[in-house]
């Protein structure tokens, strides 16, 4: 079932929108297309679904506009053109207070840079977002202190971020965004500031979360090995533009261009690929 429907999605940054899409269409590389119209593309014409419960990885270099990409969704950002479905609702369309109300019930985001308050104690971070869609303050508590428990936190409710590592703190940031009981989970390099082991510890976690809660996760990364590795799809963009998606196999055995194909070159293919894709096909020899 489609959770999340993208459809022609485009984001010019500037002016002269249409003098840029021109020379989009031409092939032109975004340094090219700024430095003759002043625009920036941020995403150009970008389509995808995303199922309910699915880990749904894009992923890019800096600059490949997956961030922006990301903020189309619950348009913290709003599109240039095209439209974004979320439970079949059409959300490019909605009003402010429509679209807030989107965004408390049905999704919340994680941010690479924790977004804790330093003043408020880990329980007060967690129950931040119950606090602003109004729900009463032992219902809440409640919430925050189960939402803690499953990342393992509950011990550390009364302490202040200050006083948690890197790794808690963005078990905090998920914890608070789980809080709310959210249909869609928005991660935008969530993990990318922690060391490699905290950072493994932290795919880990998320993918026990995820057994436990079945979530719609879309989950940002310049990362190949971590996008294959917590992804069931993985989306990957250059220059504002989707240029493959599929599974991790799917992207390491039948790469869509040069570019894909040099992207995963130095991946580990033991830890992704099947025997059955490893085999080499037979083939038929008649000998009469």
């Amino acid at each position: 079932m489609e959770k999340i429907k993208v459809e022609h999605v485009t984001k010019i940054f500037g002016k002269h929108v249409n003098a840029a899409l021109k020379l989009v269409k031409q092939k032109k590389s975004k340094t090219e297309i700024l430095n003759e119209t002043g625009a920036t593309i941020g995403v150009y014409d970008a389509n995808f679904t995303v199922n309910e419960g699915e880990i749904f990885v894009i992923m890019g270099l800096s600059g490949s506009g997956k961030s922006t990409l990301i903020r189309l969704l619950n348009r913290l950002i709003d599109p240039t053109s095209g439209n974004i479905y979320i439970d079949g609702q059409n959300i490019s369309k909605l009003n402010k207070k429509e679209l807030r109300n989107i965004r408390r019930e049905k999704m919340s985001m994680v941010f690479q840079n924790f977004g804790l308050f330093p003043h408020r104690t880990i329980l007060q971070n967690t129950e931040y977002g119950l606090e602003v869609k109004g729900v009463p303050k032992e219902e809440r508590r409640l919430k925050a202190e189960k939402a803690l428990d499953n990342a393992g936190l509950l011990a550390y409710k009364d302490q202040y971020p200050s006083q948690l590592s890197g790794g808690m703190q963005q078990r905090v940031g998920l914890a608070r965004a789980l809080a709310n009981d959210p249909d869609i989970l928005l991660m935008d390099e969530a993990f990318s500031a922690l060391d490699p082991l905290i950072r493994k510890e932290m795919q880990d976690e998320l993918l026990e979360l995820q057994q436990k809660m079945k979530k719609t996760i879309v989950f940002i990364t310049h990362d190949l090995n971590e996008a294959l590795r917590i992804g069931d799809r993985i989306a990957l963009m250059k220059d504002g533009q989707i240029i493959q998606i599929g599974t991790g196999e799917e992207i390491l055995t039948n790469p869509a261009n040069d570019y894909v194909r040099s992207f995963t070159e130095d991946v580990d293919r033991s830890k992704v690929l099947t025997v059955e894709n490893a085999m080499i096909r037979p083939v038929s020899i008649n000998i009469e």
